[in-house]
């Protein structure tokens, strides 16, 4: 039950410390393009972000999806991304699911949730169209486009 009243309490559920005080994140924070750049080091593919800020129901600020053609490629991201914001930035995962199955893993950092997706499962889950009124940021290692 503790657990589903911390996801009811969406942007004000307890940081990893416990003692420290959530503040909101904007999109050139350091753990967001910490985990960008975790994730394109691995080479994950199709990297947006999702800006929730502006939407009351959101239970984060952002949302960073990509994608990865198998499992190995998929715990290499994962690993890296805990790995990089934990060095980077002192932060640990408020939570993780879907590391035995490796075909949609979610790490949650609080105020950005991160989806490493099999590209069938991104397809079937579509989490930019049930966020779409989000504002979406294309990632690229040589460009980066908002729409």
């Amino acid at each position: 039950m503790e657990q589903l009243a911390l996801l009811a309490g969406g942007k004000n559920r307890p940081s990893t410390a416990g003692k420290k005080t959530i503040k909101r994140l904007t999109k050139s924070s350091k753990i967001i393009k910490t985990i960008i750049a975790a994730i394109g080091e691995k080479k994950g593919q199709q990297i947006v972000s999702l800006d929730l800020r502006k939407i009351n129901e959101a239970v984060a600020d952002f949302f960073i999806i990509c994608e990865a053609g198998n499992a190995p490629q998929i715990r290499a991201i994962t690993d890296n991304v805990i790995d990089k914001v934990k060095n980077s930035c002192a932060e640990g995962p408020f939570h993780q699911e879907g590391q035995q199955q490796l075909q949609w893993v979610l790490i949650d950092y609080v105020n950005v949730v991160v989806h490493i997706m099999h590209p069938d499962s991104r397809r079937f889950y579509r989490l930019e169209e049930m966020w779409s009124d989000a504002l979406l940021t294309e990632h690229d290692t040589t460009y980066e486009q908002e729409r």
